[in-house]
């Protein structure tokens, strides 16, 4: 009796254990979730901070700083493959010469952006624990550069402007430019906040 009685209760505890652990993952999903969501309240795109940055609750859980630096990688990603797609359109032989200057300016501006994108992220990434001047200098130096990518981003599709630039080359630049300025919007404010809180 006294044997069936342990074994009952080893059984009981492991089930409990098993229980509370599978929850676990669950609660901290939807706890990191909800994190991600009150964060991108503050930003200007918080339906798209959302989107962008949902795939990666699990790695950003309810760190402030994490949720930065993905945000930060989402934009940066994003560049990225803006820069690549442009590319590629400076190589199309049958697109006008007023056009072509437009895309080539456009992909000098997007590699500024990336350029930019990645020194924020390198600073951020290797800025370590600083507190006071030196996370006041490193955060300084990330927002300045992410500033200055937001303006290249607006800078590119300016050069489209006019009736003589629109088309199907102009609706995909543009659309790709735009998207790169609003999660890079989003992350901007996202490490304004976090630059406030330390």
């Amino acid at each position: 009796m006294a044997k069936a009685t342990l074994v009952f209760l080893l059984v009981s505890l492991l089930y409990i254990s098993d229980t509370a652990r599978s929850a676990t993952p669950a609660r901290s999903s939807v706890s990191a979730s909800n994190f991600i969501k009150a964060s991108c309240r503050t930003t200007t795109y918080p339906a798209l901070c959302v989107q962008s940055l949902s795939a990666y609750a699990t790695s950003i859980q309810q760190s402030p700083r994490q949720l930065t630096e993905t945000a930060l990688s989402v934009s940066l990603a994003r560049a990225q493959s803006t820069k690549t797609f442009v590319y590629k359109l400076t190589k199309f032989k049958e697109v006008k010469a007023r056009e072509m200057e437009a895309i080539k300016d456009c992909l000098e501006e997007i590699d500024d952006t990336v350029d930019r994108l990645s020194k924020s992220f390198k600073e951020l990434k290797n800025m370590g624990p600083s507190k006071g001047k030196a996370f006041q200098w490193h955060i300084s130096n990330v927002e300045t550069w992410v500033s200055a990518a937001l303006t290249d981003e607006n800078t590119c599709v300016d050069g489209f402007a006019g009736k003589a630039m629109n088309g199907r080359l102009k609706s995909s630049i543009k659309a790709r430019f735009v998207n790169v300025a609003q999660v890079t919007s989003n992350a901007l404010a996202l490490i304004n906040k976090f630059a406030s809180k330390n």
